[in-house]
């Protein structure tokens, strides 16, 4: 068995492996990290030598940190990560480049058609119709997209967002609310195969979906990293935010879905957003107008340049094939935008 993880923010573990009476034999661990002294990585793989199958990988990185020389150095390496790529090799979990990767970045469309989207793309990949896609979105109207499990009149301000044209949708997935205003806002989606995530636990998988965009970040100056559970940072705050819904229709697949600031009109986003002081605490920040910074001041460069340079960077670790949404996906997604994702039931179906 084979299993492969890149370590968020460092380098990729590569578990070659073999199961005999329930335990695991043959462990050999490899990679590109950096490790010292030298004897460390035969103490993993002894460490991982014998352990029970069904150990979790909290489980597999206690072994190994037991089993470790004194004064052992790793560098793009953690026990941890080891233990994720050890599950994802018994769970025969696949690679991004066992996939022939679709990108779609079509003209703007409205907030309540690019929740149908999200459903319906990821469902047929579920279903095998369609190849593991990143959709790159333009948004046609302002909005404020709230979470599927969050109260309507708890976080919108239905007069204000009235007063400045601001449609209020809700999505499929968990999570917080999202100001959108068209040209300040980058969003993509990726839709993928249930096996792609394979062997990770639910926090490990926004991690591991979220890695390849804090390299195109990386690579246009911004030092951004992954903060659990589901936000993008960097040293002057918050940029994105995160979040998932799984299908698990066919073979499965994941929606992972993120929204960048490029830019922000924090005085109108407060206003909209019923902002709680018990949100704010947990970011270590008194006024919501500091969470975010926005990436235009970060990077100075214009908000299609930033999406170009997104897409080639996903396009050169991955491959990227251009696509479109179909005939048939568009009229389901137009149906269920108007029969779900346009109306009062569904928006506040948690009032």
């Amino acid at each position: 068995m084979h299993g492969e993880y890149k370590v968020p923010g460092g380098k990729l573990v590569v578990v070659d492996l073999d199961v005999a009476d329930g335990v695991l034999r043959r462990v050999r661990v490899a990679g590109d990290f950096f490790l010292e002294p030298d004897e460390a990585i035969l103490a993993i793989d002894r460490a991982l030598e014998g352990a029970p199958a069904d150990t979790d990988a909290a489980g597999l990185a206690a072994r190994i940190d037991a089993a470790l020389p004194p004064g052992t150095q790793m560098y793009g390496l953690t026990p941890e990560g080891v233990g994720v790529a050890v599950r994802r090799a018994l769970a025969h979990a696949t690679d991004w480049t066992d996939y022939d990767w679709q990108l779609i970045h079509e003209p703007p469309q409205s907030p309540a058609l690019h929740m149908a989207l999200d459903e319906v793309l990821t469902a047929e990949v579920a279903a095998g119709r369609r190849p593991p896609t990143l959709r790159v979105w333009e948004w046609g109207a302002p909005a404020v997209v709230i979470g599927s499990f969050q109260s309507l009149r708890n976080e919108v301000d239905p007069e204000a967002a009235e007063r400045h044209g601001i449609e209020v949708v809700r999505r499929i997935s968990g999570g917080g609310a999202m100001f959108i205003e068209p040209g300040n806002t980058i969003t993509y989606s990726l839709s993928v195969p249930d096996a792609l995530v394979q062997g990770l636990s639910f926090a490990d998988s926004y991690a591991y979906l979220d890695d390849w965009v804090l390299g195109a970040l990386g690579d246009m100056g911004v030092k951004a990293w992954y903060q659990p559970l589901n936000d993008i940072a960097t040293e002057a705050g918050k940029i994105a935010g995160a979040a998932q819904k799984r299908v698990v229709t066919g073979d499965g697949a994941v929606l992972h879905h993120v929204t960048m600031a490029y830019d922000i009109d924090a005085d109108k986003m407060t206003e909209v957003l019923r902002i709680g002081r018990e949100k704010l605490s947990d970011k270590g920040t008194k006024s919501a107008k500091k969470r975010v910074d926005p990436l235009r001041r970060q990077t100075g460069l214009p908000r299609e340049t930033v999406i170009e340079r997104m897409i080639a960077s996903f396009r050169s670790r991955y491959g990227l094939t251009e696509g479109a949404v179909t005939e048939e996906e568009l009229a389901r997604a137009k149906e269920l935008a108007g029969t779900k994702f346009a109306t009062p039931e569904w928006t506040a179906r948690v009032p």
